[in-house]
């Protein structure tokens, strides 16, 4: 058999986890695959490299550093806002993810990294943002 190739549409069953051996996604677990165009924008870089790599039938085992992944994370994505943009009924938690607005309409998510008595340091990273991500794939087909 031959490799899969870019534009081919493949499906995959894959666990996710982190160094620490967390999972933290897995299409097994769901019991659907995951259907997605090779060479295409809809998953990670490193992700989509390796599943090109493969043939049909065949699993394996990948390690992705962080460029390969969702990047590093990046210190000006860390913001300090005023406790009073939020309502004063709204409940802190260190580690808490929010979705907010920007003045441009444009929407973000955000972690809370601290709390102050006059400001909230936001993280505004990707959640796995300076992570290494370990999968197991499995290629299943490809057309």
């Amino acid at each position: 058999m031959s490799k899969v190739k870019a534009g081919q549409t493949v499906s995959v069953h894959y666990v996710g986890t982190f160094d620490d051996g967390t999972e933290f996604d897995s299409s097994r677990s769901r019991g659907e695959p995951l259907t997605f165009q090779l060479g295409g924008t809809q998953m990670i870089a490193g992700f989509d490299k390796a599943v090109g790599e493969m043939v049909v039938g065949e699993t394996k085992t990948i390690r992705l550093s962080p460029k390969d992944a969702y990047g590093e994370s990046q210190s000006h994505l860390m913001q300090d806002v005023s406790r009073s943009t939020f309502p004063p009924e709204f409940e802190f938690k260190i580690g808490a993810m929010l979705q907010g607005q920007l003045p441009n309409n444009q929407l973000f998510t955000a972690r809370i990294e601290s709390v102050s008595e006059d400001s909230v340091l936001l993280d505004l990273n990707h959640p796995m943002a300076g992570k290494h991500l370990n999968f197991e794939v499995e290629l299943l087909t490809a057309d």
